[in-house]
Formats: C-alpha cells, sequence, structure tokens
C-alpha cells in the first residue's frame, strides 16, 4: 500500500483528484491540501511514499516544493501548463500529468509509482520456485527490464549510477546509490572492487594486483576491497 497525499489550491481539482485515487486499490490518502505550506509541515511529521501535486499555486509553485522539500518520497506533478514537463522531469518526478487527466493516464502513473516503490523495497514478484535472473531499473522516465548476465559492470558516480551491457554500447544511467544496486545484484555472480565499481565475475578477463579488467576496460581495486579479491582469486586457484 502507498500512502500518498494530494496537493492542489483548486476545490475541484482536489476534490476529482480525490475520487480517482479511491479507484487505484493500492493507494492510501492520508491528508489533501490546499496550501502547500501546511502539506510540508505534515510531510514533515508523517511518512509518505507519494505526493500528488499541483504546479501553479499561490505563495510556492509545486516544483519550488520539490526543490524545498527533501525528497523521501516520489512526485507525480499534476497541471495544465505542458510547458513545464522539462523541468519536472529534471527534478526525477515519477510522471507529469496534464489536466483534465484521463483515469487511464493516471492509473498509468500510479503503476509507475508503485513498480518504483517495489523496486525501491526490493519486493519483486517472481514466480514461486523461480530464482530472479533479471532486475527492473527506473531510468528514462519508464521501468527498464535488465538480465544479470547482460550486466558487464556498474559504474558509480555521485547519485548516479550507469550499468553497462554487453548487448548495448550505450550504458543504463539511473538515480540510484552503489549500495541500493549492489544489494540487488546477486553475489554468486557479481563482485565489488571499488567503492565505484562492480563487476560481473563472468566478464573479468584478468586480476592485477590492483586492477582488474573487464576485456580492455582497466578498473581499479579499492584498498577497502582487496582482501575480497584476495578471496575470490584463492578460491579460484584452488578450482583450479
Amino acid at each position: 500500500m502507498l500512502k500518498c497525499i494530494a496537493i492542489d489550491d483548486e476545490m475541484l481539482a482536489l476534490e476529482l483528484l480525490e475520487d480517482n485515487i479511491s479507484k487505484v486499490p493500492y493507494l492510501q490518502l492520508e491528508a489533501k491540501f490546499r496550501d502547500p505550506l501546511k502539506a510540508i509541515q505534515f510531510l514533515q511529521e508523517e511518512n509518505i511514499d507519494l505526493v500528488f501535486l499541483d504546479i501553479q499555486m499561490p505563495g510556492l509553485s509545486g516544483l519550488q516544493f520539490i526543490k524545498s522539500f527533501p525528497q523521501k518520497c516520489m512526485f507525480i506533478l499534476i497541471t495544465a501548463y505542458e510547458k513545464y514537463a522539462l523541468e519536472g522531469y529534471n527534478l526525477n518526478v515519477v510522471d507529469y500529468l496534464l489536466k483534465p487527466v484521463a483515469l487511464e493516464r493516471f492509473i498509468q502513473a500510479c503503476n509507475k509509482a508503485f513498480d518504483l516503490y517495489q523496486l525501491k523495497n526490493k519486493s519483486f514478484s517472481m514466480p514461486a520456485g523461480k530464482e530472479a535472473s533479471y532486475f527492473f531499473i527506473n531510468a528514462d522516465y519508464s521501468l527498464i527490464k535488465i538480465k544479470f548476465a547482460d550486466v558487464t559492470w556498474v559504474e558509480g558516480f555521485k547519485d548516479y549510477i550507469k550499468i553497462h551491457l554487453k548487448s548495448n554500447p550505450k550504458p543504463v544511467v539511473a538515480k540510484m546509490s552503489m549500495k541500493l544496486i549492489e544489494e540487488q545484484l546477486p553475489h554468486s555472480i557479481f563482485l565489488r572492487i571499488h567503492k565505484s565499481y562492480i563487476v560481473s565475475k563472468e566478464f573479468i578477463t584478468s586480476i592485477k594486483k590492483t586492477s582488474i579488467f573487464i576485456e580492455n576496460i582497466e578498473l581499479s581495486i579499492g584498498d577497502t576491497f582487496k582482501e575480497g579479491i584476495a578471496e575470490y582469486v584463492k578460491n579460484i586457484s584452488a578450482n583450479l
């Protein structure tokens, strides 16, 4: 269940939004606000997963709201103005809906938020008795399915990661921490070698004292991870 709130200075729009939310079984509306400042106070005191937010509001716009509030929750923007779409996506919102919003389009946006929530909380729905061979990641404004066997290595930089694939020269870029992606990758397949690198054991071509090669790409081994790499090499040698 996703706990959500709705923010819109227009009462009619807020009532329509509340009605749409009531039709989505996994949404639980905790509160609704016409004043965004009261909503901020509420969010500081309560744990909310998703915020439905209008853009043009007196006092504080929806975009200013997102910029001024720590993004511990997801946002879906709902507005009558298409011109703010690019800025909205730059703020990493889940979706951008134009008024009047058709119920089908509203549910589509909610499904994206629910899938992202499951991804972040590792609530994957897999067939019973089967081990996952893939994962989903939120990138390019959609959930992308990636097979573990296709990942050669993962590179972290600031708040983003690059997932390098065997099947595509262009890496998948997503806003995610290395810690979170490491938790989702099976340790039987992947190896953390640096604070900024995770590699697939399958694609390692050679190992040196201070670096690992993925084909012709040389990646440094971090001091913190040298002991783990040495143990990995020891296990390989024992099986030769």
